[in-house]
């Protein structure tokens, strides 16, 4: 049996990024419910690594609401590029960058390059307001591909492409089976079921 969250929220502003966390708990019963419309200052990614950066989060949230926080950081781990953007993958074309701006930068620093092998990797923090820590990882092997294809997901999905499909020509459910995030949030309720059971 999954512990569970009574009332959480998502560590996160990106509506996205929020859909996509909620859509696998959902599926996992990990959450009784995911508490929105709450308010916490900004915070700053100051952390060198992906599991610093989504534990600062999920701390912070926890302080600011009195509520279970679940956090992530996800990096885009290029080999070409010596594994950048990395923990600065969200703000690779500046710290005001879109979506676009990212793309377009990543697609720039990769024209000639045939090496295109890339992971996704996502650290998932839980941290409970009783101070209980938790991190797990997911990654998501794939390739850069030398244009965006489809309409879907968000961020560089539109580039990264697992088998013939981009993350961004996938269906949300496709997607949720296979993401980087997924296996991050399904190995969180793997290590919660786990402390239930012990």
């Amino acid at each position: 049996m999954i512990v569970r969250l009574e009332r959480a929220v998502v560590a996160s502003k990106n509506p996205d990024k929020i859909a996509e966390v909620e859509l696998v708990l959902s599926q996992m019963g990990a959450v009784g419910e995911i508490v929105r419309e709450l308010d916490w200052p900004d915070i700053e990614e100051t952390e060198a690594t992906l599991a610093g950066n989504a534990l600062l989060k999920a701390r912070s949230v926890v302080a600011a609401t009195g509520l279970a926080a679940i956090a992530d950081d996800t990096g885009l781990e290029v080999a070409a590029l010596d594994g950048r953007p990395g923990v600065h993958t969200a703000r690779y074309a500046g710290p005001e960058a879109t979506y676009a701006d990212n793309l377009v930068r990543l697609l720039a620093e990769m024209n000639g390059v045939e090496d295109r092998r890339a992971v996704f990797r996502t650290v998932i923090a839980v941290v409970t307001p009783s101070g209980q820590e938790w991190t797990t990882e997911g990654v998501l092997a794939g390739s850069i591909t030398h244009g965006p294809r489809g309409d879907g997901g968000f961020g560089y999905d539109p580039v990264f492409e697992v088998g013939d499909m981009t993350l961004a020509e996938m269906s949300p459910e496709e997607k949720s089976r296979i993401s980087h995030r997924a296996r991050a949030l399904q190995a969180m309720g793997d290590l919660l079921a786990g402390l239930a059971g012990g």
